[in-house]
């Protein structure tokens, strides 16, 4: 995997003001973690968060000490336990992931394969629970990592389901390739979307890597909106299609425990591109 974080273009924007405030190079801080960026020295810190070094570590002191970050025995600085704490307050993932666990864990113990559960946060797709086994097929995504939506299952769902307003700024948007099977022309992407809605579940073959399939179905709250998306990452041998029925299950199942009392039309969530 590459130093880039694949959501990191679309995530943030730190052009801001030439002199933030306290608040932002908080944030500023915070957010120069990623999955490739686990742990940072002070100097990295201050250098990706675009910070002078005293000020960095002045706040780093800060964030410290309220337990938002904590040093490693090397010395350099990790997010700690005290924002994870309040993360998992975040009534986005909480009860949707209390909602869909079950049947995440039903679909792991039917496959022993990847199970996955994502959300879309602006023009990323941010995953917010994983259950994998040492047998299944490697996969790149781990829990809070960002991917764009266009290459994934889980974002091909969010994405195909999403407001059209949405789906322009990502046609508009360069589409990264991964793979040589990665859709990066709209206009094949628009007619996949379509292919999405109709079915009620997206299969992403081998477009983030060459040896996995993803198969994917939405997840909706009580007002039939697709809030998220769940997900199989199977190898590329896998037959895909036969674990659609089991894919859509699972999510109807989580849609349920969320309110939703629709059967299995779901033509006024298809919104037409």
């Amino acid at each position: 995997m590459t130093d880039e974080n694949p959501g990191a273009a679309s995530s943030g924007d730190r052009s801001g003001s030439s002199r933030p405030g306290v608040a932002q190079r908080l944030l500023a801080l915070l957010a120069a973690f990623d999955a490739d960026h686990r742990e940072l020295t002070l100097t990295a810190l201050a250098r990706r968060a675009d910070l002078p070094a005293p000020t960095a570590h002045r706040l780093i002191g800060q964030l410290t000490a309220w337990g938002a970050l904590e040093q490693a025995e090397s010395g350099a600085y990790r997010i700690g336990l005290r924002l994870w704490e309040v993360a998992t307050l975040a009534p986005r993932s909480s009860g949707l992931r209390r909602a869909a666990l079950p049947f995440m864990e039903d679909l792991y113990e039917t496959t022993h394969e990847n199970v996955q559960l994502a959300v879309r946060d602006g023009l990323d797709t941010l995953y917010v629970e994983l259950i994998s086994g040492r047998s299944a097929v490697v996969v790149r995504t781990t829990v809070g990592s960002r991917w764009p939506l266009h290459a994934t299952g889980v974002g091909l769902v969010l994405l195909a389901f999403a407001d059209p307003a949405v789906q322009e700024r990502v046609f508009a948007a360069p589409l990264r390739r991964f793979t040589s099977r990665t859709i990066t022309d709209p206009a094949k992407l628009r007619a996949k979307l379509a292919e999405v809605r109709r079915a009620d579940a997206a299969v992403s073959d081998r477009q983030i890597t060459a040896d996995a399939v993803s198969v994917a179905a939405p997840i909706r709250d009580a007002s039939g909106n697709v809030v998220a998306a769940l997900s199989l990452v199977v190898p590329s041998t896998a037959n895909a299609a036969a674990l659609i029925p089991a894919i859509r299950m699972a999510a109807r199942g989580s849609s349920r425990a969320l309110g939703y009392l629709g059967g299995t039309d779901h033509a006024a969530s298809a919104t037409a591109t």
